[in-house]
């Protein structure tokens, strides 16, 4: 499910405490687990991601504070968790298992099934569509190798003991060191556990281990390996292909073509010469080698010196020296490539091929992209809106417009404009002023403390805001992985204030959070690792009703950046006491 990179995946976002509970009970409650465990597996400072596999299905990935994906979700809508292999390394026994031979490992990291001759032992009332875990067999009948995979049964167990039975046992949705698995922080997988008593007798299977290591037909056979492999879309039997030395070297004398050709062919690129002839091989030639497409058949022989005809590389680059296509200079019984022939008319000839260079390089590329989009900053979305209200009210409903709709600034602008246009109220003389004395419906409406009678003339931009003043405030703010949040009231910026407390000591206050998806006791714990210092959170003093976080020392500096890299706009961070405003 997870063996191509994964599409559209958003910027994870914290879980907010009440979604955190409800996830844990869920676990709990599904698998059978004890509150504490429930609380390791379901830790404080879960974070989601939104994502698509690469056959299109949507679905949600839990991450634990480290990064590491704990659980999944498949389909839209769907509320069936999935532990990850990070989650199973913390308890082994959270599902049933089936085990498979090492050699049967690296073709489900490969993204295929697990198949009925692959399956050593199992449980014996596993029925199809129960979540499994799938471990490296172990000889040893006390231990159960790690879980390295995660799937759903295919069939019945009582398939899997059919003599002769083929077919699918497991669809395998996750696996160790797939795109999912990368997410985390790329572990190596723990050691084998204990078994314990009631997982030896409820569990495990039907078959005696004890026979088994005394019966070599109890032991995965290589009948049963190669006929796992071949019902595997990724085993392919066609045979290798062996090259001779005459076309080794025939590959390696192109390699250099190229290399001079593609590597060597500019000034700046020939500067590094004179080099040694071990570097120039090294660095220019191996990786100018051709690139193998899937489609040709595998060659088993290694394309290198050694297995070609000549008998090493001083003798293969003083063959090219006397075609001319470079030349070669012995210091100190070193043998050194001191230039090469860009203009040979064997170089100009070459027709450049797909190197392994380029493939290399294609792929750091793509690495990177991939990882630039996992960590690139989506800010949120912040839309303040106003609503027609009270004394605004009568005007939007008199002058025939909505009065139940919410209104962006852009909106009331072009209300104004429509307004004055219809009842000619521009200004002659200046078109930026309008004649608000010449409307009793607009002069009572933007009315505060003036005169009605001194009200002739205003501004239009002071109109609109008169307008939006009489207007109930509302804002809304949409952030990736996350529903919008639409709330009645006027946002305030987050306020990031320096203050200093018991003589000199300085400290760091921070209100004004919670709008935009943040809560103090998270923010407070990734604050004390980001400052390295101490922080705490309280309710804040005065009418607000909100928490306040505080920081030792002064943090401003820090704390923006923190706000900046989840996403929160610069405008809506208002700082005072670092020396600027």
């Amino acid at each position: 499910m997870f063996k191509k990179p994964l599409g559209n995946l958003k910027t994870s976002a914290p879980l907010r405490s009440s979604d955190r509970r409800k996830l844990k009970q869920r676990v709990i409650q599904t698998f059978s687990l004890d509150p504490d465990v429930g609380e390791d597996l379901v830790p404080e400072g879960l974070m989601s991601a939104k994502f698509n596999t690469h056959i299109d299905d949507p679905g949600v990935a839990y991450l634990g504070p480290g990064g590491d994906p704990l659980w999944f979700t498949l389909g839209r809508g769907s509320e069936d968790l999935i532990p990850t292999v990070y989650t199973l390394w913390k308890k082994p026994d959270l599902l049933p298992f089936l085990s498979t031979p090492s050699a049967v490992i690296p073709v489900l990291v490969g993204g295929a099934d697990l198949m009925i001759p692959g399956v050593v032992r199992y449980a014996p009332s596993l029925k199809a569509s129960h979540l499994v875990s799938i471990t490296e067999h172990a000889r040893d009948s006390t231990r159960i190798g790690p879980p390295l995979a995660v799937g759903r049964m295919a069939v019945d167990s009582e398939i899997l003991s059919e003599v002769g039975a083929k077919g699918k046992a497991v669809f395998v949705l996750h696996a160790w060191k797939d795109h999912l698995f990368d997410m985390g922080h790329k572990g190596s997988p723990p050691d084998p556990w204990e078994m314990s008593q009631s997982v030896a007798t409820e569990q495990l299977a039907i078959e005696d281990d004890d026979d088994a290591e005394n019966d070599p037909s109890k032991e995965p056979s290589v009948d049963a390996l190669g006929s796992h492999l071949e019902q595997t879309q990724l085993y392919d039997p066609a045979p290798a292909t062996e090259l001779g030395k005459e076309d080794i070297s025939s590959i390696l004398h192109d390699a250099l073509l190229q290399a001079i050709k593609t590597s060597l062919s500019s000034s700046t690129q020939t500067s590094s010469l004179p080099m040694s002839a071990s570097t120039f091989y090294s660095t220019y030639i191996l990786p100018s080698r051709p690139a193998q497409s899937p489609s040709q058949p595998t060659i088993s022989t290694p394309i290198d010196i050694k297995h070609s005809s000549h008998k090493s590389l001083a003798y293969f680059l003083k063959s090219a020296e006397k075609q001319g296509l470079l030349k070669l200079k012995e210091i100190k019984s070193e043998l050194m490539v001191f230039s090469v022939a860009s203009a040979h008319a064997d170089v100009v000839a070459h027709r450049p091929y797909l190197s392994l260079k380029e493939v290399s390089l294609r792929n750091e590329k793509r690495g990177q992209r991939e990882e630039e989009e996992r960590t690139r900053v989506r800010e949120l979305e912040v839309t303040e809106l106003w609503k027609p209200h009270q004394q605004s009210l009568k005007f939007f409903d008199d002058a025939g417009f909505d009065t139940s709709t919410l209104y962006t600034y852009a909106d009331i602008k072009t209300v104004i404009d429509r307004f004055v246009t219809d009842r000619q109220l521009v200004n002659a003389h200046d078109q930026s002023y309008i004649n608000v004395g010449a409307d009793e419906l607009l002069q009572t409406t933007i009315w505060k403390s003036d005169n009605p009678a001194d009200m002739e003339f205003f501004k239009r931009e002071k109109v609109i805001e008169r307008l939006a003043d009489k207007m109930q405030n509302w804002y809304k703010i949409r952030a990736v992985g996350r529903d919008p949040v639409l709330k009645k009231g006027q946002l305030k910026p987050i306020s990031v204030v320096v203050k200093i407390r018991q003589g000199r000591k300085a400290c760091t206050l921070i209100t004004g959070f919670e709008p935009f998806f943040l809560e103090a006791v998270n923010l407070a714990e990734e604050l004390k690792t980001i400052c390295a210092s101490s922080t705490s959170a309280s309710p804040a003093s005065g009418k607000s009703s909100g928490m306040e976080v505080l920081v030792q020392g002064k943090q401003i500096k820090a704390v923006t950046e923190f706000f900046a890299s989840r996403g929160v706009p610069k405008r809506w961070v208002v700082t005072e006491g670092g020396g600027k405003k």
